[in-house]
């Protein structure tokens, strides 16, 4: 995927998910501040978002700390008042907060592993997203949700994930809908299996990844202040696909 010549100089964004070191959440989050956003990172892992941000500091990257359940709406609101008090504006949002924990047949999913897929993809993007509308009204932002190609390439065994990713989805082209005259843009990657430190330890070095820096570049390109897009699932698929 080859990239214009992106700009996010001074605007603030806020990502979630960005606990642990070498997971997509770092590295996009990384991503942005090496362009030259203000971040706030948001995650449940008070440790790994503390240890995020000093990281972050080292490399001159200005990053502020909010840690939180974000399916609770106290403290996903938390994250979108953390950047108003720190910077005074939010440009864009970044649910990416979730992930797959349930792998196998539906015959063997039990309604707490299902309730766990739905809340940690579908209802942190929903609190966070419905925090950010009238930040991001203020200054004509937008949101980047995270889908997953299952959504538009079904696989199986991984029923719940495949649902809760499919909400996201639908709940990205609802709201670009409802935010549109707001001046706010919704948009969601579609990416395959990424090559985290999680998925190369479980599936091995010589697995069909996406690589960072690929899914970076969608995000910025859905994220670009100069796009119009909205509504947009984009697929994000390994180098040759």
């Amino acid at each position: 995927m080859t990239a214009p010549r992106w700009d996010f100089q001074d605007r603030v964004v806020l990502v979630t998910g960005v606990g642990r070191s070498g997971q997509i959440g770092h590295a996009v989050a990384l991503a942005f501040g090496h362009l030259g956003a203000r971040l706030v990172i948001a995650d449940r892992d008070a440790v790994g978002v503390a240890e995020r941000a000093r990281e972050f500091a080292e490399l001159g990257i200005e990053a502020r700390p909010c840690a939180g359940d974000l399916t609770v709406p106290d403290l996903a609101a938390l994250a979108v008042e953390t950047a108003l008090r720190a910077y005074g504006r939010l440009d864009v949002v970044v649910n990416l907060a979730g992930g797959l924990t349930t792998y196998g047949p539906v015959a063997k999913t039990t309604v707490a592993d299902f309730d766990r897929e739905i809340a940690i993809n579908v209802k942190t993007t929903f609190l966070v997203s419905q925090a950010a509308i009238d930040a991001l009204a203020l200054s004509r932002g937008s949101i980047v949700n995270f889908a997953s190609i299952a959504v538009l390439e079904p696989q199986a065994p991984m029923a719940a994930y495949s649902a809760a990713k499919g909400a996201v989805a639908a709940l990205t082209r609802s709201l670009a809908l409802e935010l549109k005259d707001r001046g706010i843009r919704v948009n969601a990657l579609a990416p395959g299996m990424v090559r985290t430190g999680d998925n190369v330890a479980s599936v091995g070095a010589g697995g069909h990844y996406v690589e960072l820096e690929d899914l970076s570049e969608g995000v910025f390109r859905l994220a670009d202040p100069a796009s119009t897009a909205t509504g947009e699932i984009l697929p994000v698929r390994p180098r040759g696909d």
